[in-house]
């Protein structure tokens, strides 16, 4: 197996390596920090990197499988986003206003990984505050998509998936309020999952936003299911995490599903590249035996209004906490932006947000009542600009001009539904080489039928998955 093959080696695989010693996890970290220093210099993909402490980590795992004690995730190398807090590490959330700032404590997801054995080699780039479906910042500068260096990897996740993309890494981690998961996991042609909104404990004040979700990003679905049966369950320093712990199969077959579709949720324009690679992923399941059938959710413009008071009120209203306000002049012009609608956030926007989500669940609930699951695109484009301005010009769609940061969208409005379990796969690619998505929507808390779907779909499409397809940056 050459250095490449390795680098783009599952998750579940690279430990099935280790177990059987043909591979150390030592040896295995020194290629992917190899690789990285060949490829991250391009795309720019990792904030820190820690690869002196992760080298003394894996010998120390190396020595676990020796005598036989080895944890679930001991020695795999997870790229962990610069939003999660990690006790004694930097945690900036992309944003010069918190470059000194340094956390006493781990998030729950970071401290049940360590203590399975995983190994946090890397921090991964974000916009200012995860603000955004761009991944660019002052802070870290532009992080670029290892397909095509002119368009973004998406966000705000967008360094977790750069980093999976080329090869840097075997698993990375993710947040979600508005689709920052599955926006880049379908703009790098990878597995991307929002689970239930407290299926995975997550730290104040993200815990309490019912938009907010904290996941995995990987190259297949196994690896997803990896990492959540490792992460989710009830924690005792989070009000919301979920009583049930739900755990999902590493692997799973075919099975035939009745699935609804919605190409656009009635109002969002798709590129005539996204609509091809879809109808093309709605034909290879219907070949594996799943009827698919278009459904009106009856959704408009009016579901974006409504997502936007929402984030104003719980997310862009931190801000100032932050000591946004007092530092203006270094913040991106997208999170100024944010700042001044928090600034003018009225008293009844929560209330008519709240409307609005139970008016959209009024056709989705009969939707998932009568399928399995329900599909739809992640994005309606590959991908925008590596330096795309989501409050400056508006995009073009299909010959219609849209808002740069919703516009081109399918995804917040399933965090709008925030107890629907959410995985976006790959598709294709557009003409500019750049992957597409498809979303897979599951019934309330019903993770199970959510993976059952993936991997219903991961068997239909497997030549769709990373590293079946022309890999980037393979020289």
């Amino acid at each position: 197996m050459d250095k490449i093959e390795l680098c783009y080696l599952s998750a579940r695989d690279v430990l099935r390596k280790f177990a059987a010693k043909d591979i150390s996890p030592l040896e295995y970290l020194d290629t992917l920090i190899e690789r990285a220093e060949q490829v991250n210099p391009e795309i720019n993909a990792y904030t820190e990197t820690f690869f002196d402490e992760a080298r003394q980590q894996a010998k120390q795992a190396e020595t676990a499988y020796v005598q036989g004690n080895a944890r679930p995730m001991e020695g795999l190398p997870v790229a962990i986003k610069d939003v999660h807090r990690m006790a004694g590490k930097r945690t900036t959330q992309g944003s010069i206003t918190l470059k000194d700032h340094v956390d006493d404590v781990s998030d729950p997801m970071i401290e049940r990984m360590e203590a399975a054995g995983a190994i946090f080699h890397a921090r991964t780039t974000t916009p200012e505050f995860c603000l955004s479906g761009v991944c660019n910042s002052k802070l870290w500068g532009v992080t670029r998509n290892p397909f095509n260096l002119d368009f973004g990897p998406g966000g705000s996740s967008g360094g977790s998936a750069a980093a999976l993309a080329a090869g840097m890494t075997p698993l990375a981690t993710g947040t979600d309020i508005g689709g920052s998961i599955r926006i880049p996991a379908s703009s790098c042609g990878l597995a991307g999952y929002k689970p239930p909104h407290g299926r995975n404990p997550d730290g104040p004040p993200a815990n309490f936003d019912r938009y907010n979700h904290c996941g995995f990003l990987a190259r297949n679905v196994g690896d997803i299911a990896l990492g959540q049966n490792i992460v989710s369950g009830p924690h005792p320093l989070d009000h919301d995490s979920l009583r049930d712990r739900v755990e999902v199969p590493l692997a799973q077959g075919a099975v035939p599903l009745r699935i609804a579709l919605s190409m656009d949720l009635g109002y969002v324009p798709l590129d005539d590249d996204v609509r091809q690679n879809t109808m093309d992923a709605v034909e290879a399941l219907r070949a594996s035996g799943c009827i698919v059938e278009a459904v009106d959710l009856d959704w408009g413009p009016w579901v974006d209004e409504a997502s936007m008071r929402w984030f104003t009120a719980m997310h862009f209203g931190r801000i100032p906490l932050w000591k946004a306000k007092d530092q203006r002049e270094v913040l991106t012009h997208y999170a100024a932006a944010a700042a001044d609608l928090a600034a003018e956030l009225g008293q009844d926007d929560v209330a008519l947000s709240w409307e609005a989500q139970h008016r959209m669940y009024q056709t989705l609930g009969p939707v998932l009542s009568n399928y399995d699951v329900l599909i739809t695109p992640t994005v309606s484009v590959g991908a925008v600009p590596a330096e795309h301005d989501p409050v400056g010009p508006t995009l073009e769609v299909a010959g219609l001009r849209v808002d740069g940061e919703y516009g081109w969208l399918l995804t917040h409005q399933f965090n709008m539904q925030h107890n629907c379990p959410v995985i976006s796969l790959p598709t294709g690619r557009d003409r500019f080489g750049v992957p597409t998505g498809l979303q897979v929507v599951a019934p309330t808390f019903d993770d199970l039928a959510l993976f059952r779907a993936a991997y219903t779909y991961e068997h239909a499409m497997a030549s769709a998955f990373l590293p079946h397809g022309e890999l980037p940056f393979s020289h």
